[in-house]
Protein backbone atom coordinates (compact mmCIF):
# COMPACT_ATOMS: atom_id res chain seq x y z
CA UNK A 1 0.00 0.00 0.00
CA UNK A 2 1.31 3.45 -0.90
CA UNK A 3 2.19 5.75 2.02
CA UNK A 4 -0.30 8.44 0.93
CA UNK A 5 -3.09 5.86 0.74
CA UNK A 6 -2.22 4.49 4.18
CA UNK A 7 -2.24 8.04 5.60
CA UNK A 8 -5.65 8.74 3.99
CA UNK A 9 -7.14 5.54 5.41
CA UNK A 10 -5.78 6.39 8.86
CA UNK A 11 -7.21 9.94 8.75
CA UNK A 12 -10.63 8.73 7.59
CA UNK A 13 -10.68 6.01 10.25
CA UNK A 14 -9.72 8.42 13.04
CA UNK A 15 -12.23 11.00 11.86
CA UNK A 16 -14.97 8.37 11.81
CA UNK A 17 -14.08 7.18 15.31
CA UNK A 18 -14.05 10.76 16.60
CA UNK A 19 -17.43 11.50 15.06
CA UNK A 20 -18.89 8.30 16.53
CA UNK A 21 -17.55 9.15 19.99
CA UNK A 22 -18.93 12.67 19.74
CA UNK A 23 -22.32 11.48 18.51
CA UNK A 24 -22.63 8.96 21.35
CA UNK A 25 -21.37 11.21 24.13
CA UNK A 26 -23.83 12.24 26.85
CA UNK A 27 -22.79 15.89 26.52
CA UNK A 28 -23.97 15.97 22.91
CA UNK A 29 -27.28 14.45 23.90
CA UNK A 30 -27.81 17.08 26.61
CA UNK A 31 -27.04 19.94 24.23
CA UNK A 32 -29.39 18.53 21.59
CA UNK A 33 -32.21 18.20 24.13
CA UNK A 34 -31.58 21.53 25.86
CA UNK A 35 -34.37 23.53 24.27
CA UNK A 36 -37.42 25.22 25.72
CA UNK A 37 -40.64 24.65 23.85
CA UNK A 38 -44.16 25.91 24.29
CA UNK A 39 -47.35 26.27 22.29
CA UNK A 40 -48.58 29.76 21.53
CA UNK A 41 -52.28 30.18 20.79
CA UNK A 42 -51.71 33.75 19.53
CA UNK A 43 -51.07 32.70 15.92
CA UNK A 44 -47.98 33.02 13.78
CA UNK A 45 -47.98 36.75 13.06
CA UNK A 46 -48.54 37.86 16.66
CA UNK A 47 -46.00 35.38 18.04
CA UNK A 48 -43.41 36.35 15.40
CA UNK A 49 -43.83 40.08 16.06
CA UNK A 50 -43.69 39.66 19.84
CA UNK A 51 -40.56 37.47 19.65
CA UNK A 52 -38.80 39.94 17.34
CA UNK A 53 -39.65 42.91 19.59
CA UNK A 54 -38.63 41.01 22.72
CA UNK A 55 -35.21 40.08 21.29
CA UNK A 56 -34.40 43.39 19.63
CA UNK A 57 -36.19 46.05 21.69
CA UNK A 58 -36.91 44.65 25.15
CA UNK A 59 -33.69 42.69 25.57
CA UNK A 60 -31.44 44.69 23.21
CA UNK A 61 -29.80 41.55 21.79
CA UNK A 62 -27.95 41.80 18.49
CA UNK A 63 -30.08 40.19 15.78
CA UNK A 64 -27.76 38.24 13.46
CA UNK A 65 -30.35 36.78 11.09
CA UNK A 66 -34.10 36.64 10.71
CA UNK A 67 -36.40 34.89 8.29
CA UNK A 68 -40.09 35.53 8.80
CA UNK A 69 -41.12 33.11 6.05
CA UNK A 70 -38.88 30.40 7.51
CA UNK A 71 -39.91 31.25 11.07
CA UNK A 72 -36.63 31.81 12.84
CA UNK A 73 -34.59 34.48 14.60
CA UNK A 74 -30.86 34.15 15.28
CA UNK A 75 -29.34 36.46 17.87
CA UNK A 76 -26.44 36.98 20.24
CA UNK A 77 -27.57 36.25 23.79
CA UNK A 78 -25.87 38.08 26.64
CA UNK A 79 -26.38 37.71 30.37
CA UNK A 80 -24.54 38.36 33.57
CA UNK A 81 -23.15 34.81 33.30
CA UNK A 82 -21.86 35.21 29.75
CA UNK A 83 -20.35 38.64 30.40
CA UNK A 84 -20.00 41.04 27.50
CA UNK A 85 -19.45 38.18 25.07
CA UNK A 86 -22.58 37.11 23.23
CA UNK A 87 -23.46 33.47 22.72
CA UNK A 88 -25.60 32.20 19.83
CA UNK A 89 -29.31 31.87 20.38
CA UNK A 90 -32.35 31.10 18.27
CA UNK A 91 -36.11 31.24 18.38
CA UNK A 92 -38.00 29.07 15.94
CA UNK A 93 -41.73 29.48 15.36
CA UNK A 94 -43.42 26.51 13.70
CA UNK A 95 -46.60 27.41 11.86
CA UNK A 96 -49.97 25.85 12.49
CA UNK A 97 -52.49 24.84 9.82
CA UNK A 98 -53.78 28.43 9.37
CA UNK A 99 -52.34 31.89 10.07
CA UNK A 100 -54.32 32.19 13.31
CA UNK A 101 -53.75 28.56 14.38
CA UNK A 102 -51.62 27.86 17.45
CA UNK A 103 -47.89 27.67 16.78
CA UNK A 104 -44.99 25.90 18.45
CA UNK A 105 -42.12 28.03 19.75
CA UNK A 106 -38.65 26.54 20.27
CA UNK A 107 -35.96 28.57 22.07
CA UNK A 108 -32.38 27.34 21.94
CA UNK A 109 -29.30 28.70 23.74
CA UNK A 110 -26.86 25.80 23.25
CA UNK A 111 -23.96 27.32 25.21
CA UNK A 112 -25.99 28.36 28.25
CA UNK A 113 -27.69 26.42 31.05
CA UNK A 114 -31.24 25.45 30.11
CA UNK A 115 -32.88 27.78 32.62
CA UNK A 116 -31.84 30.74 30.41
CA UNK A 117 -34.02 29.31 27.65
CA UNK A 118 -36.90 28.91 30.08
CA UNK A 119 -36.55 32.53 31.19
CA UNK A 120 -36.84 33.69 27.57
CA UNK A 121 -39.83 31.40 27.02
CA UNK A 122 -41.57 32.79 30.12
CA UNK A 123 -40.79 36.36 29.05
CA UNK A 124 -42.20 35.77 25.57
CA UNK A 125 -45.38 34.28 27.01
CA UNK A 126 -45.77 37.30 29.34
CA UNK A 127 -45.17 39.67 26.42
CA UNK A 128 -47.81 37.93 24.31
CA UNK A 129 -50.35 38.27 27.14
CA UNK A 130 -49.41 41.92 27.76
CA UNK A 131 -49.53 42.89 24.07
CA UNK A 132 -52.55 40.87 22.94
CA UNK A 133 -54.49 40.01 26.11
CA UNK A 134 -55.43 36.54 27.29
CA UNK A 135 -55.49 34.10 24.42
CA UNK A 136 -58.75 32.65 23.29
CA UNK A 137 -58.58 28.89 23.49
CA UNK A 138 -60.69 26.79 21.17
CA UNK A 139 -63.72 25.44 23.02
CA UNK A 140 -63.41 21.79 23.93
CA UNK A 141 -65.98 19.44 22.46
CA UNK A 142 -68.18 17.90 25.10
CA UNK A 143 -69.36 14.40 24.36
CA UNK A 144 -72.94 13.71 25.42
CA UNK A 145 -73.85 10.48 27.10
CA UNK A 146 -75.81 8.50 24.51
CA UNK A 147 -78.01 6.97 27.22
CA UNK A 148 -79.66 9.84 29.10
CA UNK A 149 -78.89 13.08 27.26
CA UNK A 150 -79.45 11.89 23.72
CA UNK A 151 -82.49 13.36 22.05
CA UNK A 152 -84.99 10.91 20.67
CA UNK A 153 -85.89 11.21 16.98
Amino acid sequence: MHPWLRRTVLVVTLAGAGFTALALSPATEEVALAKSRFDSSYGYVNTWNAALRMIRVDRGFKLTEKDEAGGYLLFEYTSSESGKKGTPGSIEILRGAKDDSPVKVVINLPQMPSYHEQVLANDLQKKLRADFGESVQAPKKVMKDAGTDAESP
